[in-house]
């Protein structure tokens, strides 16, 4: 096959994983992504993937449970792609343990600064920002220092979600993935490095998005 000329399968592939992690947060298995094109063997799926990653628009740990990430450069959108939308980049989130912000009279970025995207990696524009990740305790659900996190505001959450947390008492913010369980809150790290951290009140837990997409900073 000739290098950047995708099969039709493919690019089926692509439009799906996009869609999934839009929607849920996270990407698609192997098994989820052959039923959404039509492919039984899981065999067939991994060399497709494998192409996608050839081709420089996915990246792909073996070793982890679901671990593909879209990449989209922060600059070097292609050309002919339509519906470019702008997502105001606002400040940075820290993975790793829960670090104080800046007072609101020290900006961290202009007020005009954005990333832009195109329309069709997400399944709704509404109420976004983005943040620049600092840290590295969710290296291993493929987000890594300096990549950016498009986030919706989005109080409501469910279990396994990747959420920026507020920490009301401690005025500390994280990214982390959350769980309630047994009265508690657990907002654990993707770093078998790193301890989780519980939250025995919930109600100084304050989510103020989720994670919907993660730009991944190519140098």
């Amino acid at each position: 096959m000739v290098k950047g000329k995708l099969s039709d399968r493919q690019q089926r592939m692509l439009s799906f994983i996009r869609r999934f992690t839009a929607d849920n947060g996270y990407p698609p298995s192997i098994r989820e992504i052959g039923k959404a094109v039509g492919i039984s063997s899981t065999s067939v799926v991994n060399y497709n993937l494998n192409r996608l990653v050839e081709e420089g628009l996915l990246d792909r740990d073996q070793n982890v449970s679901r671990g593909l990430r879209l990449v989209e450069s922060l600059t070097g959108m292609r050309e002919g792609r339509q519906d470019v939308i702008s997502i105001p980049l606002v400040g940075r989130i820290f993975a790793s343990e829960p670090v104080p912000l800046p007072g609101t009279d020290s900006a961290l970025f202009g007020a005009d600064e954005a990333i832009q995207i195109t329309g069709d990696l997400l399944s709704a524009t509404d109420g976004l920002f983005a943040l620049e990740v600092k840290g590295q305790s969710m290296i291993d659900a493929m987000i890594d220092e300096g990549d950016i996190v498009v986030m919706k505001r989005e109080p409501e959450w469910r279990n396994g979600d990747m959420v920026a947390v507020w920490l009301k008492d401690r005025e500390e913010t994280t990214l982390k993935r959350i769980y309630r369980e047994q009265g508690r809150v657990r907002l654990q790290p993707a770093n078998p490095t790193m301890e989780p951290i519980y939250v025995e009140s919930p109600e100084e837990v304050e989510v103020q998005g989720k994670v919907m997409l993660v730009v991944r900073q190519l140098s």
